[in-house]
């Protein structure tokens, strides 16, 4: 076996891929030099530098795995790789308690001042009386992303005999308990926190989560801290923020723009910035160059590895049967998560007509794994998605049942919430999956694009007046139906549009004297 590895990994994983495989480190490479070493080799290993395009990707005629040793594997075509039957492997967890000590270390320095006091008794001044700080002791730590890094911040926290409290409508009660954190709002937790700290991805729910309203609901002299992602915070709201005083100061690791440069936050003296450093300690990176190398040469040896990105564990033969129904399963899950709210609680899959005597696993785990990607951190893949859902206690059950209707194959997803309960069927049309059911309403629509959904009175009138609200904010309509259960009563109208629906027009429509409810998909 011919493994690359074209990025600086730490050694402890090279070490482990030499006792069974020919690896040569080649780093810095162009990308005509990457393709053309690429050629003869059965495994590829990269952090972030390395871009591993399509156009590498083709170029590859052996690879079998691309070993990623980190979390994010935005630099890699993981469409291409899929499509070439190549498996994407990395290791989600790596960092966390890495990131958690990072997010200590910022909320420790803005606490006490300490970037601060450094810069100016280096300028050979004593300024005791200037750096006045605070104790953490007994103040409320607010953690927006209760996850694998979320948790650690909390337990540290708690050891400094902080109070916390935590947002995110995806874990359990449970989960929260046993790190005797309370789940609250997002007002509440914005409105009661000391410190705020952000540990959740950056999803089109998530950007800009943390803007100009956001901020007036916080505490005066409350403090931000986003070891996260860049664009979760609005930086123009932060910086009026700090300017004003409104905030006591803030703490950033991540930035919309990487390097910031001429960014106006860094002229502040309320903030503390590091270079994206959250990852970068020498433990974290032997944990994700070692993960990663074992995972690699687990694909390598035709045995599952526990990190996969895109394919699921299952024999070649299955894999040829359902092959076809897998991406209707994962966009059916991701295209239902979007209409629900509140934490999830059940989930319920019935396999109709001529899925009945196929092997349900990979489907299901298709389906969970497009539930749960869009609002979880990184690591949700075909071999996990099961165990991450039950995890959260999401309970989840598989039915079967012959009559699929007026279709030849049916899924119905039924999901339910703390708030509310969603329904939808999906069928395969050759090779197209279709969303064919809303909750009990008869629709035909191609999951792909930017989606508006709207609950109204079936009376005349309702589909001009979305219509021109839609029009009056310059967002074009490419097609239009309705679905009904009786005349004269609700109607479920479906538009496919040419751009974002923002919040304000959504607001915009909700107010249409009629409407139910308005909901947004983006696929």
């Amino acid at each position: 076996m011919k493994i690359l590895v074209s990025d600086n990994i730490h050694k402890a994983g090279i070490e482990i891929l030499e006792t069974e495989a020919e690896v040569e480190v080649a780093t810095g490479l162009s990308k005509e030099e990457l393709i053309e070493k690429i050629k003869n080799k059965d495994a590829l290993l990269v952090r972030s530098a390395t871009k591993v395009t399509a156009d590498v990707i083709e170029a590859a005629e052996r690879l079998k795995v691309i070993g990623r040793a980190g979390v994010g594997v935005d630099n890699i075509d993981l469409e291409a790789a899929t499509k070439h039957g190549i498996v994407v492997v990395n290791a989600p967890e790596a960092s966390s308690i890495t990131v958690a000590e990072h997010t200590m270390g910022l909320i420790l320095s803005l606490a006490r001042r300490i970037p601060f006091a450094h810069s100016s008794l280096k300028a050979n001044k004593w300024e005791k009386k200037k750096f006045l700080g605070i104790e953490i002791r007994g103040k409320t730590l607010g953690v927006i992303g209760l996850g694998r890094i979320g948790s650690q911040v909390a337990k540290k926290a708690k050891a400094f005999e902080m109070e916390v409290i935590a947002y995110d409508p995806y874990v359990t009660e449970k989960h929260a308990k046993n790190l005797t954190v309370k789940i609250v709002s997002l007002d509440e937790l914005l409105s009661k926190s000391d410190f705020i700290t952000l540990h959740i991805p950056l999803t089109d729910k998530t950007k800009g989560l943390i803007g100009k309203k956001e901020i007036q609901k916080m505490k005066d002299g409350a403090y931000l801290i986003n070891c996260a992602r860049g664009g979760i915070v609005d930086e123009k709201a932060l910086y009026e923020g700090l300017k004003s005083g409104k905030l006591a100061g803030a703490a950033l690791d991540v930035f919309e723009k990487e390097p910031p440069i001429d960014n106006p936050l860094l002229t502040l003296d309320n903030i503390v910035v590091t270079p994206h450093l959250g990852a970068s300690t020498q433990e974290a990176q032997i944990f994700a160059s070692v993960v990663a190398c074992r995972e690699v040469l687990k694909v390598l040896r035709n045995e599952p590895p526990k990190y996969s990105v895109n394919m699921p564990a299952i024999p070649p033969e299955v894999l040829k049967e359902i092959s076809s129904y897998l991406p209707l399963a994962e966009n059916l899950g991701r295209f239902t998560v979007q209409l629900t709210k509140g934490r999830i609680t059940d989930i319920s899959i019935t396999y109709c007509g001529e899925l009945l005597n196929l092997e349900f696993t990979a489907l299901t785990n298709s389906i969970l794994k497009g539930i749960l990607e869009p609002i979880l951190t990184g690591g949700v893949n075909m071999f996990n998605a099961g165990i991450l859902a039950k995890n959260r206690g999401i309970r989840i059950t598989e039915g079967k049942r012959e009559d699929s209707g007026d279709y030849r194959n049916m899924v119905i997803l039924n999901v339910k919430t703390t708030e509310d309960e969603t329904i939808v069927d999906g069928t395969l049309l050759g090779e197209k999956p279709r969303i064919i059911g809303i909750d009990g309403y008869e629709i035909d629509l191609a999951p792909k694009g930017e989606i508006l959904i709207v609950l109204h009175e079936d009376k005349p009138g309702m589909i001009g007046k979305v219509a021109s609200t839609l029009g009056d904010h310059k967002i074009n309509i490419g097609s239009m139906q309705v679905g009904r259960k009786e005349v004269g009563g609700l109607q479920l109208m479906v538009l496919t549009v040419d751009h974002e629906v923002p919040p304000e027009v959504s607001d915009a429509i909700c107010k249409i004297d009629g409407i139910k409810a308005v909901k947004t998909v983006r696929m």
